[in-house]
């Protein structure tokens, strides 16, 4: 009896020291400049090609049942150790503690510490444009035609070719544009397991980080559909800023020979240009952008608008945006939900490196 305590005493102390050794890890890794970039970099591409490649062999969202079983586990074991075990309270509390950094380090270990890693511009050698209104207005007015351009009433899309198209897209972008090439050639997106909830906060696809494996909601419309998969894909290549995972997606799609693919991603960044112009437009130059255009596209962003709205909860909605704001704060996105629209901010300063590039690179 005593031979078993001490054994169980000693696996106790080298798990605990394990743990110990691994927080310190993470907390350095964050903390040491650099030493994001040399895990987004030489250390995330195995761990997510390994991950990824083994929950892809499961056809559910692993990490979504994970993470619901350990919220029942840490509320519950504490009562099973006092009313089961007969033990303390402050036994079971300890547990549920411990098991909370476990799942603390393995989030930060598997993906996490991409949050670490240096900001779009680094990665891409490119400085941001602090642009006017004036460059906003040619922006909005040379994306607005393009958007028009795009429309198709066809918005169906099979898995494969959005799989195909998505690869092909984020091959031909990296590593210029900072983003890694896709880990295999048939990433596996799953649908959420819990896509009714997620659709009561507003939720279109997630990023699951114990796993590596991305997911996209069931509710998603097919006009939608492409825009949020090559948007979660991007967080599966280690991009962690929500505004860059915007500006990936909008490039992929918006490069890709499928008219449908190639719509969604105009579409997708249709609400970022109109919160931006009604901001910085005259109410008048506002309702003149809006009328340019097409009322197919009106109509289908409106529908899109009132089908979130049907299904978004008010109180779990504003609920799961306080968290997930103190979670992006929390890890280094100091603007939390406004990152989404930094998109604007990346794609204008791409523009003007490209168009610097061109003329320094034009015969004198």
């Amino acid at each position: 009896m005593f031979q078993k305590k001490k054994s169980h005493t000693t696996v106790r102390l080298v798990r605990l020291f394990l743990l110990a050794i691994l927080l310190v890890a993470v907390i350095l890794l964050q903390a040491v400049p650099g030493w994001g970039d040399v895990y987004a970099q030489c250390i995330y591409p195995i761990v997510g090609k390994q991950l990824s490649g083994l929950s892809g062999l499961v056809p559910f969202a692993v990490g979504d049942l994970f993470i619901a079983l350990s919220l029942v586990g840490v509320v519950a074991w504490p009562f099973y150790v006092r009313f089961h075990q007969k033990r303390r309270w402050c036994a079971g509390l300890a547990g549920s503690a411990e098991y909370l950094v476990w799942v603390y380090v393995w989030f930060y270990l598997a993906w996490g510490l991409n949050y670490s890693q240096s900001d779009f511009y680094h990665r891409a050698g490119i400085s941001p444009a602090q642009y006017t209104e004036e460059d906003f207005h040619a922006f909005a007015r040379h994306y607005i035609n393009r958007l028009n351009a795009s429309y198709t009433p066809s918005t169906l899309v099979s898995p494969d070719t959005l799989c195909q198209e998505a690869v092909k897209g984020y091959k031909q972008i990296a590593p210029r544009w900072g983003v890694h090439a896709p880990f295999n050639s048939h990433p596996k997106v799953k649908t959420m397991i819990f896509s009714r909830l997620a659709s009561m906060v507003g939720v279109k696809g997630s990023m699951g980080p114990f796993f590596c494996e991305f997911t996209v909601n069931g509710d998603v419309p097919l006009s939608e559909y492409p825009a949020t998969y090559t948007h979660e894909l991007a967080h599966l290549l280690g991009i962690s800023n929500e505004g860059e995972a915007n500006f990936y997606a909008y490039v992929v799609c918006t490069r890709s020979s499928h008219k449908a693919i190639r719509f969604s991603g105009y579409l997708s960044l249709l609400p970022h240009v109109l919160n931006n112009a009604y901001r910085l437009m005259t109410p008048e130059e506002y309702t003149v952008l809006c009328q340019d255009i097409r009322p197919e596209i009106l109509r289908l962003a409106r529908q899109n608008q009132e089908f979130w709205l049907s299904k978004y909860n008010r109180y779990i909605g504003e609920a799961q945006s306080r968290l997930y704001e103190l979670y992006l704060k929390g890890n280094r996105i100091a603007e939390g939900q406004k990152s989404y629209s930094q998109v604007i901010g990346l794609l204008i300063s791409c523009e003007k490196a490209q168009k610097s590039s061109n003329r320094l690179n034009q015969p004198s």
